[in-house]
């Protein structure tokens, strides 16, 4: 197992210019990259928001259940959360700037 994954990423490092050998995109084939970038801005986004606010309302059950058992732990617990809070927004701030790229951002083309 080991030594065919081995061969197979010396197989990819080895010949570079096979996995960069494409054919070049038909003429009409740009028309499709806009629609389907917004589509793809508003799924992500969709998602993302989601997800968070998922994992943010399991963070703060979390913490308000610790609290609830620990009251004299309640200040380092809540100082745990909203750390834990602002890197969970934070996932979601990075989908909306690679949004923002894929609505704002014109294909070459």
């Amino acid at each position: 197992m080991r030594r065919s994954l081995m061969l197979a990423a010396m197989a990819v490092l080895a010949f570079p210019g096979l996995a960069a050998a494409q054919a070049p995109a038909p003429a009409g084939a740009a028309e499709w990259i806009g629609p389907f970038a917004i589509l793809a801005a508003g799924f992500a986004l969709a998602f993302a928001a989601g997800l968070c606010a998922l994992g943010q309302g399991r963070a703060v059950a979390s913490a308000v259940d610790a609290m609830a058992r620990q009251p004299g732990a309640a200040a380092r617990i809540q100082t745990a959360m909203i750390i834990g809070l602002a890197l969970i927004e934070s996932l979601a701030i990075y989908v909306l700037v690679v949004a923002m790229i894929l609505l704002f951002v014109q294909p070459i083309g």
